[in-house]
């Protein structure tokens, strides 16, 4: 089957311009035209609805399964939605928000009765209940996120494992040698949702290959836990020096937490976070941390999305590398 970049090739022109031509979206040159309509027509190229809506025909609209459940921090996915919405309609594209949990006749129906081009999927598992029906549909879709099997499926994400890893190797090279990590709540654990295994995993290989001690704690979404959490981290650990946060909600009441019980940050505590930039800039003592980028991963999505909808090849897994910055949050042990 012709591929859009086929037609291109053979009109001599790029594939954002057979697009245009085909569909009518932009001003295109008469001769342009008629020399894409030919290509097409020699190599029976028809266009996916979704990048070649005809004028009067049904809109372009793509679908973000973003599910609220419960250990979803609303105001990191809240930010991904408006920039894959921005990101959208920079490409004539609408987006149909789903925020209820899409299972698998979820999906069936979004894909099918709401006349959607291509599906945009959040919070995935390890083993994602919803890929097998995803990979029935054959339509265009990207996950951000990466489950334990990407194959056939197109993926974007922080790099989460490699995350954890620059987290631990900075604390490291600071002197550190016991460290906890204060992980994402316990339902997104259950679930097995991939980026917190993924850090995890990150985690605990860098701290392994330090010789460093360490423990795992995941952290309660209410912030009013935080005090508990510090104490029992400094019962079981009276050694502890620094301290990894991927738990946006208890980033700052944690820091509190510590001060309260005598432990100053730095001074006494190294912390480092993984979350977006504005919150590690917040704190009394801006924290050392790993962006979080999701208005970049939003971007990333729909363009890749855009792409395959195009019929242009894409990569199975796209992981953007982590970006450490260092604030006044940490110091050598």
């Amino acid at each position: 089957m012709a591929k859009i970049t086929d037609v291109a090739r053979r009109a001599g022109v790029s594939p954002s311009t057979v697009s245009y031509a085909l569909s009518g979206k932009r001003p295109i040159s008469d001769a342009t035209r008629r020399r894409v309509e030919a290509a097409a027509r020699d190599l029976g190229y028809r266009p996916h609805a979704g990048g070649h809506a005809l004028p009067g025909g049904k809109p372009n609209l793509l679908a973000l399964a973003a599910p609220l459940r419960p250990g979803v921090h609303v105001p990191v996915l809240m930010r991904l939605a408006v920039s894959v919405v921005t990101t959208a309609r920079a490409h004539d594209h609408d987006v149909l928000l789903l925020t209820q949990e899409e299972a698998e006749e979820g999906l069936s129906r979004a894909m099918g009765t709401a006349a959607v081009d291509g599906l945009l999927l959040t919070d995935v598992e390890l083993h994602d209940p919803r890929l097998p029906r995803l990979r029935s549909l054959g339509r265009p879709s990207v996950l951000i996120g990466v489950p334990a099997n990407p194959h056939s499926l197109t993926c974007v994400d922080l790099d989460f494992r490699a995350a954890g890893e620059t987290c631990v190797n900075h604390l490291a090279e600071l002197g550190h040698r016991t460290v906890a990590l204060v992980g994402s709540p316990p339902e997104v654990y259950l679930r097995r949702t991939a980026y917190a295994h993924h850090l995890m995993q990150g985690f605990t290989t860098a701290a392994t290959r330090h010789g460093l001690t360490t423990s795992v704690h995941p952290g309660d979404a209410d912030p009013t836990t935080a005090p508990r959490l510090a104490e029992r981290l400094l019962r079981e650990h009276p050694a502890l020096t620094a301290v990894v946060v991927h738990n946006e909600p208890l980033l700052v009441p944690l820091i509190a937490a510590f001060e309260h019980l005598g432990l100053r940050v730095p001074a006494d505590l190294s912390v480092t976070a993984v979350c977006p930039d504005d919150l590690a800039a917040t704190p009394r003592v801006p924290v050392t941390s790993v962006s979080l980028p999701a208005d970049e991963l939003g971007t990333r999505a729909v363009e890749l999305l855009i792409r395959k909808l195009h019929g242009v090849p894409v990569a199975e897994k796209t992981l953007l590398p982590p970006r450490l910055t260092e604030r006044s949050s940490t110091r050598h042990a």
